[in-house]
């Protein structure tokens, strides 16, 4: 059987812990980073990475590039400083994307 590994990318600060659980943590100081981190990740076939809601908010548009196939999947998490509403916006912009309108929030556009 073989086990899916488990990737999580943010600022130091946040993802130390994460380590002592047996997770890979690809540390980032910018979206830079952060996006090379999740592309490095995903070449190598983690099945789940989380990525901190920071993070996340500057590379949205190369995770949602990661929602079109099955694996990996791509997860935000709050970092030391709270949850910033990132994992709503890509849920929305998804949404808007495969439906051509944001259900979520009402608004109409492209994604």
């Amino acid at each position: 059987m073989r086990m899916h590994k488990i990737a999580v990318i943010g600022d130091e600060d946040s993802i130390l812990g994460f380590r002592a659980l047996g997770v890979s943590v690809f540390p980032a100081k910018n979206g830079k980073e952060a996006e090379e981190a999740l592309r490095a990740a995903a070449r190598r076939d983690y099945a789940v990475i989380y990525i901190t809601e920071t993070h996340a908010s500057e590379i949205i548009d190369v995770i949602t590039e990661y929602s079109q196939a099955p694996l990996p999947v791509v997860l935000t998490i709050p970092d030391t400083r709270g949850g910033q509403g990132a994992a709503m916006e890509k849920i929305r912009r998804t949404v808007e994307k495969a439906l051509g309108a944001d259900i979520l929030f009402g608004r109409e556009g492209n994604a």
